[in-house]
Parts: C-alpha cells; structure tokens; sequence
C-alpha cells in the first residue's frame, strides 16, 4: 500500500476468483506438489535444505540456548539407563540378600534420580516454550514483512484470509521443532542408547533376541510416514481455504445477513471444514499407526526374552535381580522407542509447514528499489504525470490497453468511465503498487521505475473510495505514521475535512478507538477521516478516488470545496462516475476497456456528442428520475 491508504483497489477493475470450497489453490514460487506416496533422494534433500533454512534464518542466533536445552534433556534420557541399573542390587542385595547398608545407598541413588529429574524438566520447560515462542514469532515477522513487499498483482490471487493462515497457522506447526522435536530427540535418543548399554551389559544375548524382531517395523513405518506428510499437507492447504472462508463471511456479513445466505455460506464452510477433518483424522491415524507397530513389535519381544531368560534364571545361570534390571531396561527401552517413532509423524507435520513457509518466502518481490544511480526527484511544482502507451493485466485478462495520459503539473485530470474501465489500475501503477508490462509511468519527466520508491510514494496523498482505517485511536488514523504535528495543524486539518462535525460524539474524542476498519464510524465519518489525513500530508500529488462518494448532499458540498482548495498548485487526479465532481477539471478523461476514448473539458466533450456525453445524460436522466 501507499504509505497513507490502500487507494487504488485492483479488484474494482477485475474480480479476484473466489476461493469456494473446492478451490485448490497453488502454492506460491511452485506448482503444489503431488500426493505421491514415493520419497525419493530428492525429497529428503529437499527436506534438508528446509530444516537448513530454518535453522540459518531463525534458529541458530539461539544457539547458545538451544544447546543448554538438548544437554537438559540428555541428562534426563540418561537417568533412566542409571535407574535400570539400580534394579539389580534393588533385588539381589536388597530384596533377597537383606542387606541393609545396600538397602540405603540404593534408596539414596533411586531418590537422587527422581530429584534430578525433576530439576531438569523445571529449567528446561519455559526455556524451551520460550525459545519455540521466539523462533515462530521471528519467523512470522519475518513472512509477514516479506508478504507488504510483494505487488498487487500477488494480492490479486491470494485472499487475505489464506494469507493469515499462511502466517499464523503454517509457521505455529514450526513451534513443536523446538518445543518437542528437538527436546525429545535428545532424550529420547539418550535414553535409547543408555537402556540399550544397560540391556547390553547385562546380556547380549538377551538383547540380540529381543532386537530379532526390530526389522519388521521398518516398511510399514515408511508407509504410515509418508501417509501422514501428504494428509497433513492437505489439512493445511484446507485450513487456509477455511480461513479465507471465514474472512469473506465477517467482511460481508451485512450482504449476507441482507440477503438470506446464513445457510448458503454455513453449508460452504461445513464442505470445507469436513475435509479438513478428514485429513487430520487419516495424519493422526496414520501417526497412531506407528505407534501401534512399536507396540506389537515390544510384545513379541517381551514374550521371547521372557522364555528365553526364566529358563536360564530356573537353571541358575542368572540371578533375579539381573532378569529384572535386563526386563525394566527393556520395558523403559519401548518408551523412547515409541515417542521416537511418534516424532517421525511429527517431523513430517512440520516439515509439510515449513514447506508451504519457504514457499511464500520465496515469492520474489517486483516491485523493487531501483539500482543507483535514481533519477532525480521531480520538484513539488514540476509533478506532471504521463503514461506512454501502458498496457497492464492481472494473469491473462488485460486491463489497460495502450493506455496515454498526460496530467499537467498542477493541474485537476479526472478519469471517467464505466466500472472495469482501468480508472483504479492507473492509481495502482502510478504509486508502484505494481508495474506495467508495457510503456512507462513518468513522474516530472522521470521514469517512476527509477525513482526512490519511498521518496515516489511520499509524493502522493490519497483520498479512496473506502480508505484504510486500523484499530486504532482517530488521532493515529489521522496522523498515520506524520510525525511533528503541533495541535493547531491537527485542529486545521479536522475542521478543513470536517471531522470536527462528529467529533464531540465520540466518547474520547481523538483517543477514541475507531474499530477494525474503522467499524466503530459510518461510511461518510471515515472517508472524513481519510480526506484529513491527507490535508495533512500536503503533498505534490493528490489522487482522489470517489473521495465524496459516501457524503451526504451537504458534507460532499463542504467536502468538495475543501478538497478543491487542497487541490489547488498541487497535480490532482480524480477517479469519479458522478461527473457533476468532476465539471470545473482542467481536463477530462474518458475510459473504456483500458484506453483513453476522449479527453478535454466539460463543455468541448459535451459539445462533441462523444461518449462522455452519453455518460452525462444516462447520469442526468437517472438523477432527474
């Protein structure tokens, strides 16, 4: 956007495609990748790169504190290897030999366990919560100031509502890496290698036996992975189109309210929520299906050893307390087992996230700061404006069509036309909000393309048909990012734009909170606010689009005329379809399908019988009826 409205709205020349339920929208800075239940080399390298951007983008800054946690949780995976071993003097020395001196420095050791524990996971909690929190905040910001780069020809194709779940939803997944990947990893890992020592070390035997049966777990754990990778995939492109649903709804709540379509967009939304259902459903099955094998596998494992080990206890070659320290390593052994193989599924959620993050982050901006040398600035009073055989398109539908205009410096050019004439798509290229495909913009004689492209949109103050307001206080709005204002240039402006009117009616007058979008004011009270913030912005350039189109008869009056003396010196381009706005403009311009068709001041155009003219008596016959 412009750094004081979003004025120049491409869909008012061409509708953006509705994202209904069924829509499959592609992944940007690639085709969406197929449901193949196939992993090859490429994929996992491909998956490596990702963890390897996210770790050099966010992660390794937190080195330091990342390495404290996975040591923590090292420690607590290794205490469970020193209480296994603890099961043996518990039952040879304790338990059968009654040695009470045993008895005491295996309470004391079994207790000293339990206490480190319980030190560990106190530290390593909020120090991994807080680590997760700050890695997905980070990434967030970072998406989302790559997001304000890109041109409107990308917000063309993507409703804010799938882009809020992009941000919000895609990179949240990225917070179990580190709240529970990598914490669990090195715990369990650990806790793998120190029970599997233990089991080890009392029999190896013993081991090899109960390892016998591991392979089988290998195929169909592959399977169930891949599974998982693909449904979750699938929820998150759901969960978007859920989000965009939704954004659709509250925005137009009044239409639909007004026209009886409670049911319609219910059953849409029920459409879209039940695949969403669907595939976490199929992910989490598939997740359990893991754990389920590890668990069937850990059976047939326990049964072997357990033949296997009572015949030799039975014989005398082993004593109790070995079997049992060999059967609670092997018992304790199946836990981190299970969770290890639980994060495979894990992973393949996360890396689905971080998948469709990377993607959006590799969306190149168009719209870019010119290479040095710019071209100079144009001076305030030498803001002309041209446009030399312009033609532009969203996609494959053209907009403008060869489009030439020249706006003299300090003068009033309004473009008139049908709806989808091009009229919005001139603002949006002026301000760089996107580039033509052909012809130039020029600025004081200044290709735009090599200008400052702060400097250029810090030339313009824009008045829309529905301006921008944030939540924010009315002071703010108006003031939007304008620093050293004294009051009485503030006061100025409110009066001049005639937000002084309503102003009394607000409870906190200026600190009032205005709403999202500014809910909490009517249509009229919030273009008021809009026309004030750009008398205060006094700039070279002033664009107005519809800028009285929500007045009533006596405010457009009053409006008007302060807009008029604004536009005084400055060059003024108006956008409007009441032409009785547009009579005293220095110059006319009509529009149709993206071209210039006539151009010149009311009377000559009148006068010409031409289309402006036809414009002007369908618009006279309708206001005198």
């Amino acid at each position: 956007m412009t750094p004081d409205d979003s004025h120049a709205n491409p869909q008012a020349d061409r509708p953006a495609p509705a994202a209904g339920p069924g829509t499959s929208r592609p992944v940007p800075g690639g085709a969406p990748r197929p449901d193949s239940t196939t992993i090859t080399d490429h994929d996992r390298a491909r998956d490596r790169r990702l963890l390897l951007w996210l770790w050099r983008t966010e992660a390794r800054p937190l080195a330091p504190l990342l390495l404290l946690g996975i040591v923590l949780m090292a420690i607590d995976g290794a205490t469970m290897g020193v209480f296994s071993l603890l099961i043996q003097p518990m039952f040879d020395e304790v338990l059968i030999a009654r040695d009470m001196g045993a008895m005491a420095w295996v309470a004391a050791a079994v207790a000293g366990v339990f206490v480190l524990r319980a030190a560990v996971l106190l530290v390593h909690k909020p120090l991994m919560t807080w680590l997760s929190e700050r890695i997905v905040a980070g990434l967030q910001e970072r998406l989302l100031t790559h997001l304000m780069r890109l041109d409107h020809t990308f917000y063309h194709a993507h409703p804010p509502g799938v882009l809020i779940d992009r941000v919000r939803g895609d990179t949240r997944l990225l917070g179990d890496a580190f709240i529970t990947l990598a914490p669990a990893l090195a715990r369990d890992t650990v806790s793998v290698l120190a029970l599997l020592g233990v089991t080890l070390w009392i029999d190896w035997r013993w081991t090899l036996t109960a390892l016998i049966v591991v392979p089988l777990l290998l195929l169909p754990m592959l399977a169930l992975q891949r599974l998982v990778r693909r449904m979750e995939r699938r929820s998150r492109t759901t969960s978007a189109e859920a989000s965009n649903r939704l954004d659709e709804v509250f925005h137009g709540i009044y239409t639909i309210q007004r026209n009886g379509l409670e049911g319609r967009e219910s059953a849409r939304y029920h459409t879209i929520v039940k695949r969403y259902i669907l595939a976490q459903v199929r992910a989490k099955l598939g997740a359990a299906g893991i754990v389920a094998l590890v668990e069937l596998v850990s059976a047939v494992a326990f049964v072997v050893v357990l033949v296997v080990g009572a015949r030799q206890i039975m014989a005398g070659d082993r004593t109790v307390g070995e079997f049992m320290a060999f059967f609670t390593a092997f018992a304790l052994l199946t836990q981190p087992i299970r969770k290890l193989s639980a994060l495979s599924g894990t992973v393949q959620i996360v890396l689905a996230g971080l998948e469709r993050v990377h993607a959006l982050m590799q969306v190149p901006p168009r719209i870019t700061q010119p290479a040095t040398p710019l071209a100079p600035m144009p001076a305030p009073g030498k803001a002309g404006l041209r446009f030399d055989d312009v033609h532009f398109a969203y996609g494959s539908e053209p907009v403008l069509r060869g489009f030439s205009l020249d706006a003299g410096a300090g003068q009033t050019t309004a473009l008139v036309g049908p709806s989808g004439a091009g009229k919005s798509t001139v603002f949006t290229l002026l301000a760089r909000l996107a580039d033509p495909q052909a012809g130039r913009v020029l600025l004081g004689g200044q290709d735009i393309a090599r200008l400052d492209l702060v400097g250029l949109r810090n030339m313009m103050s824009v008045v829309a048909q529905d301006s921008a307001l944030f939540d924010e206080t009315l002071r703010d709005n108006i003031l939007l990012g304008v620093d050293g204002v004294d009051e009485a240039r503030l006061r100025a402006a409110i009066e001049a734009a005639h937000v002084a009117e309503f102003l009394d009616q607000l409870p906190e007058g200026l600190e009032t909170r205005v709403g999202p979008r500014g809910a909490a004011l009517s249509g009229g009270q919030r273009q008021r606010v809009a026309i004030a913030r750009a008398i205060l912005r006094d700039r070279p350039i002033l664009l107005l689009d519809e800028a009285t189109s929500a007045l009533d008869a006596r405010s457009e009056r009053l409006v008007q005329e302060a807009l008029n003396r604004l536009s005084q010196g400055r060059t003024t381009l108006v956008i409007a379809h009441r032409l009785a706005t547009v009579r005293s403009a220095d110059r006319i311009v009509v529009m149709e399908r993206g071209r210039v068709v006539e151009e010149g001041t009311h009377e000559a155009l009148l006068a010409r019988a031409g289309a402006y003219a036809r414009l002007h008596a369908m618009q006279f016959g309708r206001d005198q009826a």
